[in-house]
């Protein structure tokens, strides 16, 4: 594998010069600045002295090899099989640390799954989608939160959102976003006929160290009454909020019991709904790139369906099917697809990283 020694030599001189201005830095600022920073370039200089390492003994190696000495030759033949099945693991670590790489990888999301098209059976299926994401995040040991749930007449959700907060979350539910579709006959169905619905996903990074701007006068605030099952369980008082954000009409609501944790709630999501935008208009390229990796993540594109007769999940973007869809919907099962995915950004990115050197 090629590297592009230029890129990989800029990214040490700037390890060198952060590690160096860190000792000198009286800012308290700029030493957390820096010492982010350093965070992020230490796992690339790291991968690079093991490469460099082991390059040099490969030298050494390959001296030893055409030496005199039979028996010190024959021993270095040996160590050398190993190298060479070594340095290319070696060469991919680097290549990936050098690849450009999400800068929201390692955030916390929100997750939205709303109902689409197919009535009840829709909202059915979200509540499926949801239950699936808060299984997946309890394996990988996040914290799931919900911010706010909009039931289903027959069960189910119309709209949910949740906060998934742990490390790497972005990461590996980022390929998640997009429309979700089922095919299974609905409880309701007495002729036994396969109906098809679909619910979307979006997953947003939650944004970390970024400012987003508000202003209060952009902001329209509104509270009502929470609606529900019914009973104990109906608010009896003003306490759910919608937040509108006049110039984007970005709309968010919680309605829990207490007014002002809603509110706290509701600016939260919307916040990571601005930051999504703000994403979008800034970085173009890398939606481009990840459209042409596993497809655009659009919500109007299909990118998953979930067929019951057959047991199968299908991932239309990378042409994977999976006849364990049980287990998908359990979480456990929905990792073989999220590193599927993984596997191809991983490869496009390596591929463009390639083309550079």
């Amino acid at each position: 594998m090629r590297l592009p020694q230029a890129k990989l030599q800029s990214v040490l001189d700037r390890f060198r010069e952060v590690e160096a201005r860190m000792g000198a830095a009286g800012d308290g600022a700029e030493i957390v600045r820096l010492g982010k920073e350093y965070a992020e370039l230490r796992p690339i200089a790291e991968a690079v002295a093991r490469l460099q390492k082991a390059q040099d003994d490969g030298a050494e190696l390959k001296a030893m090899a055409a030496s005199g000495d039979p028996d010190l030759a024959a021993l270095a033949r040996e160590e050398l099989a190993e190298f060479d099945a070594r340095l290319p693991r070696l060469q991919r670590e680097v290549a990936l640390l050098l690849a450009p790489r999400d800068r929201d990888e390692n955030a916390s999301v929100i997750l939205e799954v709303r109902a689409g098209t197919g009535g009840d059976e829709a909202a059915l299926f979200a509540g499926d989608l949801f239950r699936m994401y808060q299984r997946y995040a309890a394996l990988h040991g996040w914290r799931f939160e919900l911010e706010d749930a909009s039931e289903g007449e027959a069960g189910g959700y119309k709209e949910a959102v949740a906060s998934i907060t742990g490390d790497g979350v972005y990461g590996r539910l980022k390929f998640e976003s997009g429309v979700h579709r089922v095919q299974r006959v609905p409880a309701t169905e007495t002729q036994g006929r396969i109906h098809t619905s679909a619910a979307t996903v979006a997953v947003l990074p939650e944004p970390e160290d970024v400012e987003i701007a508000i202003r209060d006068q952009d902001l329209r605030i509104d509270t009502y009454r929470s609606s529900g099952a019914g009973g104990q369980h109906v608010n009896k008082t003003d306490s759910a909020v919608r937040i509108t954000h006049l110039p984007t009409g970005i709309v968010v609501t919680s309605s829990e019991k207490s007014q002002h944790q809603n509110r706290a709630k509701a600016m939260k999501v919307l916040k990571a709904r601005l930051y999504d935008l703000q994403r979008e208009a800034l970085d173009t390229a890398r939606a481009e790139a990840r459209k042409s990796q596993v497809g655009s993540g659009d919500r109007s594109e299909r990118i998953r369906t979930y067929n019951f007769p057959q047991g199968r999940v299908s991932d239309h973007r990378i042409n994977l099917t999976l006849y364990t869809l049980p287990k998908v919907l359990e979480g456990e099962g929905l990792d073989e697809l999220v590193d599927a995915l993984i596997a191809e950004d991983e490869a496009a990115r390596l591929a463009a990283l390639e083309a550079e050197a």
